[in-house]
């Protein structure tokens, strides 16, 4: 059955479309943590911002694909 989900694979199971579905809302939420609150004002914090968000730029491309 289709769900409109990702499809997702950890260590060889694939994920079903709830478990999938809590993946993706995970990595959203995650966005919206790092652009509102970030990793602190120290360089490295914004480092990490941006290193996390392009990874997960990453991800999107290959989840909405």
């Amino acid at each position: 059955m289709k769900t409109g989900e990702p499809l997702i694979t950890i260590n060889g199971f694939k994920l079903n479309g709830a478990q999938s579905m809590t993946v993706r809302v995970a990595i959203e939420s995650f966005v919206v943590m790092l652009q509102e609150d970030g990793l602190g004002d120290d360089d490295h914090g914004k480092k990490m911002v941006k290193l996390y968000l392009d990874r997960i730029e990453e991800i999107r491309k290959l989840m909405y694909r």
